[in-house]
């Protein structure tokens, strides 16, 4: 395909900024966005490429993100949101939400839904990073998005991540037809910094004694490059969940289009509380 230009949240280092390195040396422009503006502007710098600092434990800076990006480009050819990780003793944030479920879904929900015209118009697609999680411990109980009556790290990550696929059929579901297209992948067991917040075992493993053992980001974001890159419909199916640049069986929960349907109008409701 062209040259096109690649939007990547959560790309200050792991797979984000390992993506953005791999897209970027394939010709791509890529727009760097992070939460810490010394790494961020790190990866960006080493490209020469653009960033914006914004983070999504904070909505109105998801909101001044979408805005600086619509100002900024006209054509925006895919947005990866890969923005998240596993956190640690239940947590809220300023807008009032549990941090897990807010910074895995709510703010790329708002990111996304903020710029839909303008990806619908670029006839773009949006990529969104799961986990596995999805189906090892993801549960969604549509009335507790907040998990305000039974929390664990593990159990929020992983009904995140599956929240992460239920957007991206509902996506499809809403827009393909009027040219865009979604997909969610798993990138693998890789070493990056995912839960450092966490203190969890999950933090622990993946930075202790399963280190040799995991992928480096370079070889967790060759699905993230390729779904970026390759066309759909043609290459990759819109509305699919990807393990290895393969559909992949996802919790039995994410084929329930009533909840995906249910997610996004309670998540919808949400980013207009203020």
């Amino acid at each position: 395909m062209n040259s096109r230009l690649i939007v990547i949240t959560g790309a200050s280092d792991g797979i984000g900024a390992a993506g953005a390195a791999r897209l970027s040396a394939l010709g791509n422009t890529v727009v760097v966005i992070g939460r810490s503006k010394e790494k961020t502007m790190a990866v960006a710098n080493s490209l020469k490429t653009d960033y914006f600092v914004s983070d999504f434990s904070d909505l109105d800076q998801v909101r001044a993100l979408a805005a600086s990006l619509l100002g900024r480009y006209e054509q925006i050819d895919a947005l990866v949101n890969n923005a998240g990780g596993i956190m640690g003793p239940r947590r809220i944030t300023v807008d009032g939400h549990e941090a897990t479920f807010q910074i895995n879904h709510l703010a790329p929900f708002l990111l996304t839904t903020l710029m839909l015209d303008r990806l619908i118009s670029s006839r773009a697609s949006v990529i969104t990073t799961s986990s596995t999680a999805n189906k090892l411990i993801g549960r969604v109980n549509i009335d507790d998005l907040d998990s305000e009556r039974r929390y664990s790290p593990f159990r929020a990550y992983g009904a995140a991540k599956l929240f992460n696929i239920l957007f991206t059929k509902e996506l499809h579901r809403r827009f393909h037809e009027r040219g865009l297209s979604s997909a969610a992948f798993h990138p693998g067991a890789v070493a990056s910094n995912f839960s450092n917040e966490s203190g969890s075992p999950f933090h622990f493993a993946y930075t202790g004694v399963l280190k040799r053992v995991l992928l480096s980001p370079t070889k967790g974001a060759d699905t993230l490059e390729w779904l970026s890159t390759a066309k759909p419909g043609t290459e990759w199916t819109s509305g699919e969940y990807y393990v290895k640049r393969k559909v992949a069986r996802a919790n039995k929960q994410a084929y329930n289009p009533k909840l995906a349907e249910q997610l996004w109008e309670r998540s919808a409701a949400m980013i207009l509380q203020r």
